[in-house]
C-alpha cells in the first residue's frame, strides 16, 4: 500500500522547476506507479524532457462518464532567497513537509494517486470510470494542458466531473478567474527629435491609452464568487534612441476575467474603448471556471469535506484569483469543476514552501470518499 507522505517526498526529490520543467523523470515515475495499479496509461510528450500523463481506469458501467482528477508535476523556480530546508529532500519539521512543490502541488498529486489506489484495491468495482491527468508546464501558462488538448482531445473522452488539486487547504473552491493577456501596440512616424512636429510619437499614443486603462470600467456584473474583472498594464517598451521620435510602442495588458462574458467580447469591448490608435493581440486566453453551489457533485464534495475536516471546514465565499489547468480542460469536458487540494495558499511559490502533513493525509481521505461515493455509488 502506498504511503502518501513517502510518495510526496519521492515526487519532491525530482527537480521539476519550470523553466525549464524537465518533468520526464518524475512523470515516468508516476506513470509506472499508475500502470502498476492497473490504469491504462498514455504518455504525451510536448518538448525535450516534457510530458503529460493520462491514466484511465474503466468502470463497470460504460454508460457513466468518468470522474477526472488532475494536477501538475512542474513547480516554480526556487527564487533568490536561501532556503532553510533542502527544497528537494522532503524534510519534515514540526508537522510540516518542506520542499519546492510540497504545496503547489505534488502533495495533491500524491494524495490523488494514493486515494485512487485505495479505492481500486478496495471491495467492489468502480461503477463509474476514473481518469487521472497529470501535466507539465502548468506554471508557464498551462502549456502542457494546452498541448494535450491539441494533441489528444479526442482520446480524453467525456467527464462527469473534475477536481483540480491546486492548493486550497482542503477547502472546496468552486470558481477561479480567467486570464486574458494582451500585447497592445501603437504605430507612429519617426523623425529627428529636434523637429518632433514632423513625426508622430507612438509612445505618446501608448501613454494616453495606458492612462485611460487605469480608469477602465468593466460593464459585466460582479460574479458572486469572483467579483469583478481586473486589469493591469505590466510592461511597456518603445523607441530606439533618445534623439528620435518613436514610430512604435508596445505594452502588455493582463485582464483577470470573472466568467461574466466570453473573452472575445471582453477583447472587443477593450478595443472599442481604446480606439483605432491601439492594436490588440492575444497572448494568453484562459477562461474563468465556475460551478454552481447547488450542483449535485459540488454539494456532495462539500458534504464530504465537512465530514472529514469537522471544525476546520470553511465555506469558501470567494473564488481563486489565479487560473489553473481547468481553463484548458473545462471547455472540452464541460462538467462541474472544483479546485480542491491540501496545499497551503500562504506558502505556494514561497521560499521554504511547505504543506502540513495532516492536510496531505486528510486529502487522501477526502479524495477517496469522493471516488467511493461518485464512482462506486457507495
Amino acid at each position: 500500500m502506498l504511503n502518501v507522505i513517502e510518495y510526496t517526498r519521492a515526487l519532491l526529490a525530482f527537480n521539476t522547476t519550470n523553466p525549464p520543467g524537465d518533468e520526464q523523470a518524475c512523470g515516468e515515475f508516476v506513470a509506472q506507479t499508475l500502470s502498476g495499479l492497473g490504469f491504462d496509461v498514455r504518455v504525451y510528450g510536448f518538448g525535450e524532457n516534457r510530458l503529460n500523463i493520462v491514466a484511465k481506469y474503466s468502470g463497470a458501467n460504460a454508460g457513466l462518464d468518468p470522474l477526472v482528477l488532475t494536477g501538475h508535476l512542474d513547480t516554480v523556480p526556487l527564487g533568490e532567497a536561501a532556503w532553510t530546508q533542502d527544497p528537494f529532500k522532503g524534510e519534515i519539521v514540526d508537522g510540516k513537509l518542506y520542499g519546492r512543490g510540497s504545496s503547489d502541488m505534488k502533495s495533491g498529486v500524491a494524495a490523488m494517486i494514493v486515494a485512487a489506489a485505495e479505492m481500486i484495491g478496495g471491495a467492489g468495482q468502480l461503477e463509474r470510470g476514473l481518469v487521472l491527468i497529470f501535466t507539465g508546464g502548468e506554471e508557464t501558462g498551462c502549456t502542457g494542458a494546452i498541448h494535450l488538448m491539441e494533441e489528444a482531445h479526442a482520446e480524453l473522452g467525456t467527464a462527469s466531473a473534475m477536481i483540480v488539486g491546486e492548493p486550497t487547504e482542503n477547502q472546496v473552491c468552486m470558481a477561479h478567474k480567467g486570464a486574458l493577456y494582451l500585447r497592445a501596440s501603437a504605430g507612429g512616424v519617426t523623425a529627428h527629435s529636434s523637429t518632433p512636429e514632423l513625426g508622430d510619437n507612438a509612445i505618446y499614443k501608448a501613454a494616453r491609452a495606458i492612462s485611460s486603462i487605469e480608469n477602465y470600467g468593466f460593464n459585466e456584473r460582479p460574479h458572486p464568487l469572483l467579483g469583478s474583472p481586473s486589469i493591469n498594464v505590466g510592461m511597456m517598451s518603445g523607441g530606439m534612441n533618445i534623439n528620435s521620435v518613436p514610430d512604435r510602442a508596445e505594452f502588455t495588458i493582463d485582464i483577470r476575467t470573472n466568467a461574466g462574458k466570453p473573452h472575445v467580447d471582453v477583447l472587443e469591448d477593450l478595443q472599442t474603448y481604446l480606439g483605432d490608435a491601439i492594436t490588440l493581440e492575444t497572448l494568453t486566453d484562459m477562461p474563468a471556471v465556475s460551478t454552481a453551489r447547488d450542483d449535485p457533485f459540488a454539494k456532495m464534495v462539500v458534504g464530504i469535506c465537512a465530514d472529514v475536516l469537522q471544525g476546520d471546514f470553511k465555506a469558501m465565499d470567494k473564488g481563486l484569483p489565479f487560473f489553473t489547468d481547468a481553463s484548458a480542460f473545462h471547455p472540452h469536458f464541460k462538467c462541474p469543476t472544483l479546485i480542491l487540494g491540501p496545499g497551503e495558499l500562504s506558502t505556494m511559490h514561497q521560499t521554504d514552501e511547505y504543506c502540513l502533513v495532516a492536510r496531505i493525509e486528510q486529502a487522501v481521505e477526502i479524495y477517496a470518499n469522493i471516488i467511493r461515493v461518485w464512482c462506486k455509488g457507495a
